[in-house]
């Protein structure tokens, strides 16, 4: 199986992070993310021009175990894009919650495409599957950042071969880990 690397060229270039599939990723693989390092890892490819992070969050008098990480990126470099979480009762009557926020990392990308050379997205969903492949007739180049190294794979198969570029972020791990 063939990993691509991601591109060591000059450019523009924007982050696309979908924190709970990179938060889950990072798990599977035994990876704290050092998000400074993070930054620096993508800066030194290119001048990132943003750095978005996508998050749903709890209502605000609940305590919610993100809210230190996003208020600590929204003072380093990173855009942080959140929602408030819906709360709803499932079929078998239990209490549940749901933040998606793919449609807003989606019209971003696509509001961000004129003015990059490269998109980086964090994510292995293959929901993302016709972004990348819009952002691609648009002239961008799309990496995207996952996981092979676990059981099962963070990275829909789809999503992989849709993008120009594969790191798993098993491979990062001594760059950007904590």
């Amino acid at each position: 199986m063939s990993r691509h690397k991601l591109t060591r060229r000059h450019g523009k270039i924007a982050l696309f992070i979908d924190g709970p599939n990179l938060h889950a990723t990072g798990k599977a693989v035994g990876l704290k993310i050092d998000f400074r390092r993070l930054l620096a890892e993508f800066q030194a490819m290119g001048a990132v021009l943003r750095a978005f992070y996508y998050s749903a969050v709890a209502e605000e008098n609940e305590f919610f175990s993100v809210r230190p990480l996003l208020d600590w990126l929204d003072y380093n470099g990173y855009a942080v894009v959140t929602k408030p979480m819906k709360e709803f009762v499932d079929a078998a009557g239990g209490r549940k919650t749901k933040g998606n926020m793919d449609v807003e990392l989606a019209v971003d990308a696509m509001e961000m495409a004129g003015s990059v050379d490269q998109i980086v997205l964090f994510s292995g969903d293959a929901v993302f599957c016709p972004l990348v492949a819009a952002l691609q007739r648009r002239g961008v180049r799309v990496s995207v950042v996952s996981s092979m190294s676990c059981n099962p794979p963070m990275i829909a198969g789809d999503l992989r071969r849709q993008a120009d570029a594969f790191l798993d972020l098993n491979d990062l791990r001594t760059r950007v880990g904590q």
